[in-house]
């Protein structure tokens, strides 16, 4: 035994330098490599500078076709397609900011659907929609 010497012995201490250092040369790889997992390509959606709100506030005119070939402009019962471009033609002289809604049966015919959208673009109605409904929702909702 040796006299008057009482060393300490060692102690572990961790460094954990290295390991930060591995944690964060991961945490690059993965947000360079995550991107390039998406399925697809990557879109660049356009941007709008001032959206134009007023239209929102106007309720839209709303035109039916049923299945038995009914036309309906708002609640009221038309005869055709030319009764139809007539009263739009008269409600876009008085309101032109209003947009038109048509609603179709899912067994009208294509040329039916057809010919009142092409009644509406001639009335003058550029943005004419077509509501349709959603899958997973009630039988009755709309979208």
């Amino acid at each position: 035994m040796k006299s008057g010497s009482s060393k300490k012995l060692p102690e572990p201490d961790i460094n954990i330098t290295p390991l930060v250092d591995v944690v964060l040369v991961l945490l690059i790889i993965f947000m360079v490599i995550a991107p390039e997992l998406e399925h697809g390509e990557r879109v660049e959606l356009p941007t709008v500078i001032q959206p134009d709100e007023n239209k929102s506030k106007l309720d839209p005119i709303t035109v039916t076709l049923t299945a038995r070939g009914s036309l309906f402009l708002e609640k009221e019962v038309l005869a055709d397609v030319p009764a139809l471009e007539a009263r739009l033609s008269a409600m876009h002289g008085t309101e032109p900011d209003r947009r038109v809604v048509l609603k179709g049966d899912a067994t009208v015919h294509y040329a039916k659907m057809r010919d009142a959208f092409a009644a509406c673009q001639r009335a003058g109605y550029t943005g004419v929609a077509l509501s349709v409904s959603q899958k997973g929702k009630g039988a009755g909702e709309e979208s």
